[in-house]
C-alpha cells in the first residue's frame, strides 16, 4: 500500500477517552481518481493509495457492513490504529491570537443578504468610541501567549466609515504590540466603496489581508448591493481597486463573493474576479440572511454543488497546466489535505478568536456580535474563559449530531455557528460532495503539479483559523 500522505502521528493531545462515532463506516471513505482507488481515513486526514482487490472488498463492506469495521481493517491491513488524534475531549481555551474590532456598526449600502443587517445586527448603528478600540487592541495583547503573533480585523458594518479610528488604531497596536513583545498583523473587509489614497498607503505599508465584497460583473453587483441615491456600487468597487492599483495594494487581496439564489454562473464570476487582478477569489453560500429569498436552501445547495465543481475542475485543468488560478475554495482545501489538517470545531470562534462590539462586548466571532448566546465576556474584565469552555464542549462535533457519524467531520468541523444558530445544516450534502471532488482533485494535483502543495505563502491574515475545506475564503 502506497502512503500518500500520513500527518500527525500523535497520540490524542487531552489524554481523554475515546468517542467513537456510531457508525463505523464514518472512519473511512472510499474514492477514485485518475490513478486509481484510494483511502481517506477520516481520524488524522490520512489518504492512501489502494489496490484495486482491496477496495472491491472495502466497497463490498460498505455496503454491508458483515463484520466490524476493525475486522476488515486486520483482513485487508488498512492503516487504522487502536488511538485517536481526535477522541471526543473538549478543548480547553487557547491564549487569544485574533480580536475583530466591529468599529462601525452601519454601512453605506443596503444588501438584503447581508448577515449583519447592514452593520447593525438587530439594533441601531454604532460607532465604536476610540477608548473601546484601543482597550480592544490592549485585550488581545493581555491575553495573547508570551511572543506570539496577533491579528486585529476590521469589521462592520463598513469599517472604513470609520477611517480615523483604523488608521489610528494600526498605529496603537503596532506601538503596543513592540512594547508586549508581539508582531500585530491586520485583517479588514470592506465593500471598497469609499477607498481613499491614505488608506491604500496604510494598507501597502502595514502587514494587511484586505477582503473585498464582489458579486459579480456590474450587472450582478449591482443587483444585489445597492448604494444610495440610485448609485453604481460596482463603479464604486471599480474605483477603489484603481484606487489601491495608484497608491498601493495589500500584502493580500481577496475577492468573497456571497453567493444567493440570484447569483450568475459561478464560473464566470470566477473569472470575473481573476481578472479584476483579485490574489484570491472565493465563494460562500448565503445560509442566514434577513431576507430568506437571498438563502440557498437544502434543495439548491445540488445546483451550488455543481457550479462549485464546474470552478474546482478549471482550478484543477489550470494548476496541473502550471498556470496560475486563484479560487480560494479549491486552493485552501488542497493546502488543508495536503497538510491533513484535521479539528473537531469549524473554525477558532469563541476559542483563540474573538469579536469586539461597538460597545465593547466580547462575542464568539464578527458574525455573532450582540448575540448573548455567544457572548464572552467584555474588554473591561476579559474574556469569559468559562464560557469560552462551555461553548467549546457543547460544539465539539462529535457531539453534535448528525455529525458524529459523517466522514467529513474532521474537515468541516460542524457548520459555522452562527448558520447553525439560525438555520441548522442544510449543506450537509453539498459539503460531503465538495470534499469527495476535493480529495479527488487532491490526488490528481499531486501527481500533475506536486510543487504547488509545497507550504504556502504566510501572505493572507485570517482571523478565523484554520480555514475549512468546506468554507469559503475563510470566515471572514
Amino acid at each position: 500500500m502506497t502512503v500518500l500522505l500520513q500527518i500527525g502521528r500523535r497520540p490524542p493531545e487531552d489524554g481523554g477517552t475515546r468517542h467513537a462515532p456510531p457508525d463505523p463506516r464514518s472512519e473511512v471513505r472510499l474514492f477514485r481518481s485518475a490513478y486509481g482507488a484510494h483511502l481517506f481515513v477520516t481520524d488524522g486526514s490520512r489518504v492512501y493509495d489502494l489496490p484495486e482487490e482491496t477496495a472491491a472488498t472495502l466497497e463490498r463492506w460498505t455496503a454491508t457492513q458483515e463484520g466490524t469495521l476493525e475486522e476488515v481493517a486486520r483482513e485487508l491491513s488498512l492503516p487504522l490504529r487502536d488511538e485517536r488524534r481526535i477522541d471526543g475531549t473538549p478543548a480547553e481555551p487557547p491564549p487569544l491570537s485574533s480580536l475583530s474590532l466591529n468599529v462601525m456598526q452601519a454601512c453605506n449600502l443596503s444588501c438584503g443578504h447581508c448577515y449583519a443587517d447592514e452593520g447593525k445586527f438587530g439594533g441601531a448603528a454604532r460607532a465604536m468610541p476610540r477608548q473601546t478600540a484601543f482597550a480592544a487592541v490592549d485585550r488581545l495583547l493581555a491575553e495573547a501567549s508570551p511572543g506570539a503573533d496577533v491579528v486585529v480585523g476590521f469589521m462592520g458594518g463598513e469599517p472604513m466609515l470609520a477611517r480615523e479610528l483604523v488608521h489610528e488604531v494600526v498605529a496603537y497596536a503596532e506601538r503596543a504590540g513592540a512594547v508586549a513583545g508581539h508582531r500585530v498583523r491586520f485583517a479588514l473587509t470592506t465593500n471598497l466603496t469609499s477607498v481613499r489614497p491614505e488608506d491604500a498607503r496604510l494598507f501597502a505599508e502595514h502587514p494587511f489581508t484586505v477582503t473585498a465584497s464582489l458579486d459579480g460583473d456590474r450587472e450582478g453587483h449591482d443587483a444585489l448591493r445597492k448604494a444610495p441615491g440610485g448609485g453604481s456600487a460596482y463603479d464604486r468597487l471599480r474605483a477603489g481597486l484603481e484606487t489601491l492599483d495608484r497608491h498601493g495594494r495589500p500584502r493580500h487581496l481577496a475577492a468573497r463573493v456571497s453567493v444567493t439564489p440570484h447569483t450568475s454562473r459561478l464560473l464566470d464570476v470566477l473569472e470575473h474576479g481573476i481578472g479584476l487582478g483579485f490574489d484570491e477569489v472565493g465563494f460562500a453560500a448565503v445560509v442566514s440572511a434577513p431576507d430568506p429569498t437571498y438563502e440557498i436552501t437544502a434543495e439548491t445547495f445540488t445546483g451550488f454543488l455543481d457550479q462549485m465543481v464546474e470552478c474546482g475542475e478549471k482550478a484543477l485543468r489550470e494548476l496541473s497546466a502550471g498556470r496560475a488560478y486563484p479560487f480560494g475554495n479549491f486552493q485552501t482545501a488542497m493546502h488543508e489535505l495536503h497538510r491533513g489538517t484535521h479539528r473537531p470545531y469549524p473554525c477558532g470562534a469563541g476559542a483563540g478568536y474573538l469579536s469586539a462590539s461597538a460597545d465593547g462586548g466580547l462575542y464568539a466571532c464578527h458574525r455573532l456580535v450582540d448575540d448573548p448566546a455567544f457572548a464572552m465576556g467584555s474588554l473591561a474584565a476579559g474574556s469569559d474563559v468559562p464560557a469560552r469552555a462551555a461553548h467549546l464542549a457543547a460544539r465539539h462535533v462529535d457531539r453534535q449530531e448528525p455529525c458524529r457519524s459523517c466522514w467529513a467531520r474532521y474537515l468541516c468541523g460542524g457548520g459555522c455557528y452562527h448558520e447553525v444558530s439560525r438555520r441548522g445544516r442544510p449543506g450537509c450534502d453539498y459539503i460531503r460532495g465538495w470534499l469527495d471532488f476535493c480529495l479527488r482533485a487532491y490526488v490528481e494535483l499531486s501527481k500533475a503539479a506536486p510543487e504547488f502543495l509545497s507550504p504556502p505563502p504566510a501572505s493572507a491574515v485570517r482571523l478565523v483559523s484554520p480555514a475549512s475545506p468546506a468554507s469559503a475564503v475563510g470566515a471572514v
